[in-house]
């Protein structure tokens, strides 16, 4: 079976962003791409579609937000965004708290108004906990941003649920993708832009494929022909996962994986906010997204939520996470090295580069890779 019919001038493993940003790229420069896609959708991770006029997020919730400017403009010009600000309810055993960490958890957790009270509370606890030095792990690293109250409420329990890992065999730099606030602010990002499509992701892509340059399949696994289409195509964007490509010759690099359950009820709001957190360790699940409230739409009388599963990863999952401790690190620069001897293939996204992307980092390093490739 030929797989280069028409002279394509790339192979484009994989229909998410980064892949997908290269091929609408490829095409402005009158460069034709085939883009084949394992899935039965297009968008990766950020595939949406619609239930009862919701639109659904289908692998977790996703919100664009990012302070470059240039990154913003250019999702736009595939959709209109709304603006949402993403406000996330912690549930701790029946105890509500705000996040990201700011004066109205300060008050839910300790009763205290100001931010000289709130700091002298967490450098209490820091003291007491004698957490001195650099932090060797996630808890000391928590521990010395908010104190041990936080920490075991709102910290430990999802953490080691979302990682598989006692949060002291972490590595510490997990925890500053959470940011410590002494003001009265609810904005989880606090980026300039944020918000999500109107319309959900998908049309983004299918916006993006629109040129007659670019050709897409789905359902389509590289791996069963993959010598046919390293010898067929001139050139490759592979945005799957390294080690799989190289046939995990130096071992399996460690992810973890999700899944999800979703359920309709005939409501209009049966939560009350778009994500609540459930941190403690005895719940199985770590949040409940209610979609209707990303961006208020959905026929009258319905709603539906998604509850997500951290998991193991093996073979038979998806790879969602990177984990990038000392050991997978070491391990993948043994791959990355390989990759490097192989000039007709370009390694990127997530899982070709072993690394955990927002959705802006993602756009931004596909449009690097497009100005490379083409000496701009």
């Amino acid at each position: 079976m030929i797989h280069n019919t028409k002279n394509y001038d790339y192979l484009i493993v994989g229909a998410g962003p980064f892949g997908s940003v290269f091929a609408y790229e490829a095409a402005k420069r009158g460069k034709r791409s085939l883009i084949i896609e394992r899935r039965s959708s297009i968008g990766g991770n950020m595939a949406t579609h619609k239930e009862h006029g919701i639109n659904i997020h289908d692998f977790g919730a996703h919100i664009f937000h990012t302070d470059n400017k240039y990154i913003w403009d250019y999702i736009n010009q595939f959709s209109e965004f709304n603006g949402y600000i993403n406000q996330v309810i912690a549930d701790y055993k029946g105890e509500l708290y705000n996040l990201p960490f700011n004066m109205n958890t300060f008050h839910q957790m300790w009763g205290i108004k100001t931010p000289e009270e709130a700091r002298n509370k967490i450098n209490e606890q820091k003291n007491a906990a004698k957490v001195t030095g650099l932090p060797k792990n996630l808890e000391e690293q928590a521990i010395s941003l908010i104190g041990t109250d936080i920490y075991t409420k709102l910290i430990k329990g999802y953490t080691e649920k979302q990682w598989g890992r006692k949060a002291t065999e972490l590595p510490s730099f997990i925890i500053r993708r959470l940011p410590v606030r002494f003001t009265y602010d609810n904005n989880y990002f606090n980026h300039r832009y944020q918000g999500v499509p109107v319309d959900g992701y998908t049309p983004i892509f299918e916006e993006m494929y629109k040129s007659d340059l670019i050709d897409v399949q789905l359902n389509t696994d590289f791996f069963s022909d993959k010598e046919k289409y390293i010898s067929e195509f001139p050139k490759i964007i592979y945005t799957g996962m390294i080690d799989q490509f190289f046939d995990y010759k130096y071992g399996e690099l460690e992810y973890r994986s999700v899944r999800f359950e979703s359920e309709t009820y005939e409501s209009n709001n049966k939560q009350g906010n778009s994500v609540i957190n459930y941190t403690d360790a005895e719940i199985p699940f770590t949040r409940i997204m209610e979609w209707r409230h990303f961006d208020k739409k959905g026929d009258d009388g319905y709603t539906i939520l998604t509850k997500e599963f951290p998991q193991d990863w093996d073979r038979t999952k998806e790879a969602y996470y990177p984990i990038n401790d000392e050991k997978n690190s070491e391990l993948f620069k043994k791959y990355k090295k390989e990759s490097l001897k192989i000039k007709n293939v370009i390694f990127g996204g997530r899982l070709g580069n072993y690394q955990y992307y927002d959705m802006d980092q993602v756009i931004n390093a596909a449009l690097k890779t497009v100005h490379r490739e083409f000496g701009e």
